[in-house]
């Protein structure tokens, strides 16, 4: 059988933060990902530049940057159902 890409949509909703430096961006979107990498690379496509505020050097996820998929805390190689919800937030930190 062989997959569509509508049933490897999911929704991703970005921060505040990100809109701020992407003005062109959206708050809640669908993109086709299999995995949170994907979807990190559908963001870049979509707002170049997007891909070094989310990612380190290693690459992995940024210290100060979360990433869930139906409320838990994920890492680029989480894998995406189809239709799942995955929040980009910002951590915040303070003491």
């Amino acid at each position: 059988m062989t997959r569509s890409p509508d049933h490897e949509r999911v929704l991703v909703v970005l921060p505040t933060a990100l809109m701020r430096l992407f003005p062109d961006s959206e708050r809640e979107l669908t993109v086709c990902a299999m995995s949170v990498r994907d979807l990190i690379d559908a963001l870049e496509a979509r707002w170049p530049g997007m891909r070094d505020r989310l990612c380190d050097s290693q690459p992995r996820v940024r210290r100060h940057i979360n990433i869930f998929v139906e409320g838990e805390r994920a890492t680029l190689d989480t894998p995406l159902s189809p239709g799942a919800e995955v929040y980009v937030m910002t951590a915040i930190s303070g003491g």
